[in-house]
């Protein structure tokens, strides 16, 4: 089994900064994609960001230019940095892993979601 633990969740101001972490632990053979998402109250999941093994990364028009995901493939691990952040961008966040835990079973993982509030 694999545990995918999220930090960094929090309140900050209109304008500021969060960097948000999630790091797999358990079965694993190689990771594969690593993505963010967010749930706001009322509303659907949404996906906000990508990071391949390659490192090519895919966002969400409503983050491009603000947030930047990234990966530490040393510590299974993968970060979102939020700048400029807006009311708007309020919401649970969580991340989703697709990874080998074997040379042959290929398996999907969330995280357990942490809260982002952007309020004056």
């Amino acid at each position: 089994q694999v545990q995918l633990v999220e930090s960094g969740g929090g309140s900050v101001q209109p304008g500021g900064s969060l960097r948000l972490s999630c790091t797999a632990s358990g079965s694993i053979f190689s990771m594969i994609a690593m993505a963010w998402y967010r749930q706001a109250p009322g509303k659907q999941r949404e996906l906000v960001a990508t990071i391949t093994t390659a490192d090519t990364t895919t966002y969400a028009d409503a983050v491009k230019g603000r947030f930047t995901i990234s990966r530490d493939n040393a510590k299974n691990t993968v970060y979102l940095q939020m700048n400029s952040l807006k009311p708007e961008d309020t919401a649970v966040y969580y991340c989703n892993v697709d990874l080998w835990n074997t040379p042959i079973v290929r398996q999907n993982y969330w995280g357990q979601g942490t809260q982002v509030t952007v309020s004056s």
